[in-house]
């Protein structure tokens, strides 16, 4: 393991702070509030995208899918129903990252939306349709 490779949760870190400043900080994840916990949640998305997609697949060590980076979170209303079932917040989020696309052997960008919902028991998270990768707004 290199010293690039040492580095690269702190790297990824201050990237997905980054994103929430560029949001205004409203679905910034911090300490406390009512976003606490979904950065957390969203490393763990990272580490499912890594085991699941197929840009992640190759074991070479130049084709491993790297740059990581929260494109966007935007605040989505929770509703009246939504509250009637205990959600507290709603977030819409893109990643993108550096892949290896194993079929055609080239490199390759991969993204994904996803929507997290937070009740009393913590964040989930469900796809979500393609956004603007700007604002996160719907397409």
């Amino acid at each position: 393991m290199g010293v690039s490779d040492l580095m690269r949760p702190a790297a990824i870190a201050a990237l997905m702070g980054l994103a929430a400043c560029s949001q205004g900080g409203a679905a910034g994840g911090g300490a406390g509030g009512k976003f606490a916990g979904l950065d957390g949640a969203i490393l763990t998305w990272r580490q499912e995208i890594i085991a699941t997609n197929p840009l992640c697949r190759s074991t070479v060590a130049d084709q491993k899918c790297e740059n990581f980076e929260v494109a966007c979170k935007a605040e989505r209303t929770v509703t009246p129903a939504d509250q009637a079932k205990g959600v507290t917040a709603r977030v819409v989020t893109m990643i993108t990252w550096n892949g290896f696309d194993a079929k055609f052997k080239h490199p390759q960008s991969g993204t994904e939306a996803a929507e997290f919902t937070k009740t009393p028991s913590g964040w989930t998270r469900a796809d979500h349709k393609p956004v603007y990768m700007q604002s996160c707004a719907d397409m």
